[in-house]
């Protein structure tokens, strides 16, 4: 809904705080691994791969650090083996948190997770309890401004998309994970510029939010998720108006 803020909105806010600690690095490396082990690590044939490493080269990653994760991922540098763990809880407000990990030692990560929900007044959720009113989607975010909406949802839904949306300033695509890489191909090749793309998982259905202090909680509870070195993504079904979230900053 043009006017609030979801996940995306947030997920700005997150990636400016992840420049500043220093972390995006960190897990920019660790999806290039994990990217580079499912798909190899040759970008003209792994279009989620080569997506990534746009991302990382914006982020102005040296290419000594991202060519390093991807042989990890390969399988020609030796590096540790990840797991992807997700774990699940509510935060104030009944907003929904996923929490995905990427880890060499769930035990740790489990323990470091859980002490971070106790402090927050929460703990795990049993595994569905909130996952349930996510779908993993990719998620695909092209700026208005320019673009012929038409040849835009044509070229999208012609390579497998499921839906086209406006919110606020950018058309975002949804598609399911095992096409995602065609519809970025497919997009590229037809000459369109996307912001911010990436598979995810996407709420079906949000929570206003609308109290400050609630807002505010909500948000502190990600940020301290976001602060352990096996997080690499938290995603909630809070939605605020942008006036609420300016109120934050």
């Amino acid at each position: 809904m043009s006017g609030h803020s979801k996940w995306k909105t947030i997920q700005h806010k997150k990636g400016a705080a992840d420049a500043k600690r220093g972390k995006i690095f960190s897990r920019m490396s660790k999806e290039l691994m994990m990217l580079a082990k499912a798909g190899g690590g040759t970008p003209d044939t792994n279009a989620a791969l080569r997506t990534t490493i746009a991302k990382a080269r914006a982020a102005n990653m040296p290419m000594d650090n991202i060519e390093r994760a991807i042989k990890k991922g390969t399988g020609e540098l030796e590096g540790a083996t990840l797991e992807e763990i997700i774990y699940e809880g509510f935060a104030e407000g009944g907003v929904g948190l996923v929490v995905k990990i990427l880890t060499d030692n769930k035990n740790r990560a489990a323990a470091e997770i859980r002490h971070v929900f106790t402090r927050n007044n929460s703990s795990f959720a049993a595994q569905g309890a909130v996952s349930r009113g996510f779908r993993r989607r990719g998620q695909i975010y092209v700026p208005v401004a320019g673009v012929d909406e038409e040849k835009l949802m044509n070229t999208a839904l012609e390579a497998g998309a499921e839906d086209m949306r406006q919110d606020g300033d950018n058309f975002e695509i949804l598609t399911e994970p095992g096409v995602f890489p065609t519809v970025m191909e497919a997009l590229e090749k037809a000459g369109f510029k996307t912001e911010d793309s990436e598979v995810r998982f996407v709420p079906d259905t949000y929570v206003p939010v609308t109290e400050p202090a609630v807002a505010k909680a909500v948000m502190r509870f990600v940020e301290a998720l976001e602060e352990n070195d096996d997080v690499q993504d938290v995603y909630t079904n809070m939605d605020m108006d942008d006036s609420l979230l300016a109120k934050l900053e």
